[in-house]
């Protein structure tokens, strides 16, 4: 199985933290690998010890579903056919700011989990840091 290096997990962390730092926020930011395990992370001075769990959670939840969190977010809403799903697996998190990595040939080889800030800012600088990987 492709997995994502450490080369790679620290090109996606600068890129992530790069953005943060232009929207002046301060984020945690988690990079799983493909396993969904913890491969490189990064608290900004200041940010929410609290948000240390959940990047690391939104990072595992986009890898163990191979999407984005804010997609699982919408299919989990009430009457929705994944409801209730952030229960399982120990806990998701299932709002937006975890994104799947994809290497060169589209092969998801792990995920990035940003939080700190408003959901669209966790967002934003996840999308910041899984485009730096192939770019």
């Amino acid at each position: 199985m492709p997995d994502i290096t450490l080369e790679q997990a620290q090109k996606v962390l600068d890129a992530a933290l790069r953005k943060s730092r232009e929207m002046g926020v301060k984020m945690d930011i988690a990079i799983v690998d493909a396993g969904a395990n913890l491969k490189a992370f990064a608290r900004m001075d200041d940010a929410w010890l609290g948000s240390i769990d959940i990047a690391i959670r939104k990072a595992k939840t986009a890898r163990f579903f191979d999407m984005n969190t804010g997609e699982i977010g919408k299919l989990s809403q009430p009457g929705g056919p994944l409801y209730h799903i952030e229960h399982s697996n120990g806990g998701l998190i299932t709002f937006p700011g975890g994104v799947p990595l994809k290497n060169t040939e589209g092969v998801i080889i792990g995920a990035i989990g940003v939080s700190g800030s408003a959901v669209e800012n966790d967002h934003a600088v996840a999308l910041a840091g899984a485009a730096a990987l192939n770019g």
